[in-house]
């Protein structure tokens, strides 16, 4: 068995079980063993309710004092009981799960594992995870790792495989050991083989830090040395397109119904600069949410068209994708731009791809709007001059070579709102030049925010279902998408949705989005929340990027302790949008005081930079799961925030090898020349949301 083999070569996976691994992004073995765990659950004996921590995941021995009663609020099922533990009694509630009808029988007796919420007075637990004592006993006192997971794939089937691919795949035994020996020992990393087969089954916690950390250097190192790498094929590269300024833009500057801010004009200043200079440009602008990069984007594809060259603008997902398509065909036609677009995504039909296709190589398409199938369809290009990438895509040499087959080297412009601290910024992107957009327009009212208890959420609701009903809109944000094994008590949006449904106004229209769901049914529930037949709209982070609705004035962001601050600045960014003031929740479902401290920087401030600062002086070692970022740098097991310390050292050490020995040609980098030639171009690629 090869780490290229597709998943169905193990026992125990058959075509249906390996569709659910498909939906997770999982294919080979080698998908299989580089999905590390999201957590580790830690099975400790039963507890006492009265002792039990609130909004924590415990394990609690009852028998069921009442019989369950089951009744449907429009399409959700709800079931309810009492259980008792002999001394203290506590609310159980299940939705939407009619095969415990008959398990669930009074006085029978379980151990019930969930978290423990306080409601008037009363405690509850949500869709516990039902064990026998045999069960238990198995798991009691192990880290059990615990997966992302879709509908129907548990935890132990992605366990059991796990185990299988290490003991069954021969490319496991002759694994090689690439980090040159003297950077092993200097870091005193666990050997790269182990720390692969621990990150999954860890002895202990001590165990596990030190397979996460020689992961995390891995990523690190070879994304560094990519960077590196960049830099020197970018430095001084001529452009096949060179242009010269025209007087398309300043006009376009001045036509607009309000002023470009100073900060905006200096980096179109910066950008424009860099496209009449005669080489390529390679240039990040950073900008809080709001702050007005997309404009500059339009009056870089503005140049570059005016000069007779086309330009691409590639965004992370198809919503936003095409709504810079909207907005750009709108500018086209409300000041008679020059610009001819079009919109490629993967949902477009064969047919309509075709005719895109040949309207973009015979030149009567001069802009072209999509995701990254831009790059990976088979587009050919008349004359691209200019490549524009939105938020999270890395852009490199390998799609640069992938454009210079199609003709020419573009020039490049990365657009990132995730607000990383300047000292990270130079390390991550030191293969580009930094502009940063550092003032908001002065019309933007600021985002009210507070910071409350789960108590505070029928408050919430109260407070939505007002905001409506004085014609606005609002966004509820949860951190999964469905109800998972061991989801730790997180709030998912499918199951959201129908409770939410239930607990709002029969006026009130509850629409549900999240990334697993197909492209067109992300756009026309999308349509449907821009056009305000959809008033509250539960979704994952997939509304994190660009996402403009104005007329949304609430957002409400569930298990709001799970998320890092600079992805809750970055999802706060789709409200205050507008002309009326805007307000955001955060819902804190932990009662430790580390969480209250963190979400409290929202409180004080709406600048993602100070943000970004402060989280990088809060997130330590010890945070290891539940805080990643989400954006611009979404290493696979590494995080910025909380691996800087770490990511500051790998970049000195990636410096001093590539100075001693700039090509690897030393026999000490034989090992990391093989495998980089092997893996080439795998280093800089990111996971969307």
């Amino acid at each position: 068995m090869k780490y290229s083999d597709d998943i169905m070569k193990l026992k125990g996976i058959g075509e249906k079980t390996a569709k659910l691994f498909h939906r997770i992004g999982i294919y080979t073995i080698e998908d299989l063993v580089f999905h590390y765990p999201r957590d580790y659950q830690v099975f400790a004996p039963p507890v006492k309710i009265a002792k039990a921590p609130i909004e924590e995941t415990v394990t609690l021995e009852l028998f069921l004092a009442t019989s369950f009663q089951w009744k449907k609020v429009r399409n959700l099922s709800i079931g309810t009981g009492v259980g008792s533990d002999g001394e203290s009694r506590i609310h159980i509630a299940y939705f939407n799960a009619p095969y415990l009808k008959n398990k669930l029988t009074k006085g029978s007796a379980y151990l019930f594992r969930g978290k423990i919420r306080l409601e008037k007075g009363s405690m509850h637990m949500d869709q516990p995870k039902i064990f026998t004592w045999e069960e238990y006993q198995e798991k009691m006192g192990q880290l059990q790792p615990a997966y992302s997971l879709t509908a129907g794939l548990t935890n132990r089937t992605v366990t059991k495989a796990v185990e299988q691919s290490f003991r069954d795949c021969e490319e496991w035994d002759g694994l090689e050991e690439y980090v040159p020996e003297d950077i092993v020992k200097s870091y005193d990393l666990m050997p790269r083989k182990e720390a692969l087969y621990r990150i999954h089954f860890p002895k202990d916690w001590e165990n596990l830090l030190q397979a996460r950390n020689r992961l995390v250097f891995d990523e690190f190192f070879l994304f560094l040395l990519s960077v590196r790498r960049m830099k020197e094929y970018n430095e001084g590269l001529a452009t096949d397109y060179p242009m010269i300024e025209t007087a398309w833009t300043k006009r376009f500057a001045e036509a607009l119904p309000y002023r470009l801010t100073e900060a905006q004009n200096r980096v179109w200043q910066e950008i424009e600069r860099d496209l009449c200079s005669g080489k390529c440009m390679n240039r990040l602008v950073q900008g809080d949410v709001g702050s007005g990069k997309t404009i500059l984007a339009f009056l870089a594809l503005l140049l570059a068209v005016s000069n007779g060259y086309q330009g691409a603008l590639m965004a992370p997902t198809e919503i936003l994708a095409a709504q810079h398509f909207e907005q750009i065909t709108d500018l086209a036609r409300r000041y008679g731009l020059p610009f001819k677009p079009a919109l490629l995504t993967g949902s477009v039909s064969a047919s309509g791809k075709k005719e895109i296709y040949r309207s973009i190589r015979e030149g009567e398409v001069n802009v072209v709007i999509g995701t990254h199938a831009l790059i990976q369809e088979k587009v050919s290009y008349q004359k691209l001059a200019l490549v524009i990438t939105d938020e999270q895509h890395r852009f490199g040499v390998r799609q640069r070579e992938l454009l210079g087959e199609k003709g020419g080297a573009p020039h490049v412009l990365v657009m990132s709102a995730t607000p990383i601290p300047r000292t990270l910024a130079i390390i991550l992107y030191g293969d580009l030049h930094l502009s940063v957009v550092d003032a908001l327009p002065a019309e933007r009212l600021p985002v009210k925010n507070c910071v409350v208890g789960t108590a505070y959420r029928p408050k919430a609701y109260e407070f939505i279902a007002r905001e409506v009903h004085n014609g606005n809109q609002a966004y509820v944000i949860c951190p999964m998408v469905e109800a998972g094994e061991e989801d730790g008590g997180l709030e998912n949006v499918i199951d959201y949705g129908e409770r939410l449904r239930s607990q709002l106004p029969e006026d009130i229209h509850v629409g549900i989005l999240h990334g697993k769901m197909k492209s067109a049914d992300k756009k026309r529930i999308m349509d449907a929340f821009g056009a305000g037949h959809i008033h509250v709209l539960v979704a994952t982070t997939v509304i994190e990027v660009g996402i403009n609705v104005p007329n949304a004035t609430v957002m409400m962001i569930e298990n709001a302790e799970r998320f890092g601050l600079a992805q809750l600045h970055q999802l706060r960014g789709r409200i205050g949008r507008g002309q009326k003031q805007s307000y955001c929740i955060f819902l804190n479902s932990s009662d430790k005081e580390k969480a209250m401290d963190r979400l409290n920087i929202l409180n004080r401030s709406n600048d993602g930079f100070f943000i970004a600062e402060e989280d990088l002086k809060l997130r330590g070692p010890g945070d290891l799961f539940g805080l990643r970022q989400s954006g611009a740098m979404e290493f696979q097991i590494g995080d910025i925030y909380q691996d800087a310390e770490l990511l500051k050292k790998v970049s000195m050490t990636v410096d001093e090898l590539l100075f001693a020995d700039p090509n690897l040609e030393t026999e000490k980098c034989a090992p990391l020349r093989r495998y980089w030639n092997e893996n080439a171009g795998k280093f800089i690629d990111f996971r969307s949301i």
